[in-house]
Order: C-alpha cells, then structure tokens, then sequence
C-alpha cells in the first residue's frame, strides 16, 4: 500500500469537509429544529441503508445515551434495527416501506424524522419523510451529491455537495456529532 494513497484520501476529505461551511446555515437550522422538537419532549426518528443505516443507530445511541456530556436520556428511535419490523414489512409490502410504516406506527406530530441518504434518492427513505409529513412530523434530509429526489421534500435538506458515497459518510458523521453537541448545549442551557 503506497503512503500516497492515504494522503490524496486526506486531501479529498479535508476539500469535502471544507464545503460544509457552504452549507453552514442548512446545518444549523437543522440543528435548530432537533433541539425545539426535543426541548417539546418529542421523538427523534432516524432511517438510512446500509452505511447510513449505521450511522442512524449511532446518532441514536448518542442521544438515549449521551453524547459528551452527562445530562436525561431524549427519545430517540433508529428505524433501521428492529430486524422483526424490517423483514415483516419488507417482506409483506416491499423493502420501500420498510420505514413508512414504522412512521405510521412510531411517529406522531411535532416529532422529527432524518431521513440519511448519500445519493438522496433512496425510495425508502423518500416514502418514509412523504409519510412523516403528511402526519406533521417535521423533516430532516441528511443527503449528499445534489439532494436528489428527497431535497425538495423535507423541511430541512442538508445536502453535502460531494460525488464519492465514503466522503459523503465521513462528512455526516461529523454533522451528527456536531447536532449532538447543539442538543446537549441547547438542554442544558449553555447555547444560543
């Protein structure tokens, strides 16, 4: 493995993660709604596939857990691990509602839902924020490349404006870790 494989890798992560101040004001508003909806005492929902999927749980945990600082446990639910529901609805109504009808059955208005896509066009992802706004749950798109289809659906798209899906995942966990950070702030009374 050449040294200089790790260094063009770095060098496009750091461009990646430079673009973001480009969407600072997405970011932040968005870490806005998160912490109104939780200072409401409502539920975060969370659904992504595969990589997105990991990083849904992880946001989660941050949340029922802690982040980085000690403070009451806020709701929060990953859609993407209860492996009875997502086989069940898969299975009886195809893999696009397999968060759709978690929705339906957890959601409830004046909770959020983050819908993570890298490529914004997972139709999965796309039903469940359809469905989450038509019950007045508010919504956060969590997207990369354009936004694609699911941009001009939420309330919210934070679209990280890159071509490669690992730079894309790279660059949303550390958005997530930074809206834990507003949350923990906003709880306890320390932020703007």
């Amino acid at each position: 493995m050449k040294s200089s494989s790790l260094s063009k890798q770095l060098i496009e992560h750091g461009a990646c993660m430079a673009l973001l101040q480009q969407i600072e004001t997405h970011i932040l508003d968005a870490g806005r709604m998160l912490c109104a909806v939780i200072e409401a005492g409502r539920k975060v929902l969370i659904c992504g596939n595969g990589g997105s999927a990991a990083d849904a749980q992880h946001f989660a945990a941050e949340l029922v857990g802690r982040f980085e600082k000690e403070r009451i446990s806020f709701p929060s639910i990953a859609l993407t691990t209860n492996t009875s529901n997502l086989t069940a609805v898969g299975n009886d109504y195809g893999f696009d509602h397999v968060f759709s009808r978690q929705v339906e059955g957890l959601g409830q208005p004046g909770d959020v839902l983050i819908g993570i896509s890298t490529s914004g066009n997972s139709p999965n992802i796309l039903k469940a924020v359809q469905k989450a706004t038509g019950m007045g749950i508010h919504t956060i798109g969590l997207l990369g490349r354009n936004g694609g289809v699911i941009a001009p659906e939420v309330n919210c798209a934070v679209t990280v404006p890159w071509q490669r899906t690992a730079r894309i995942q790279e660059a949303h966990i550390f958005i997530l870790h930074f809206w834990a950070s507003c949350i923990d702030a906003c709880r306890l009374g320390d932020a703007s």
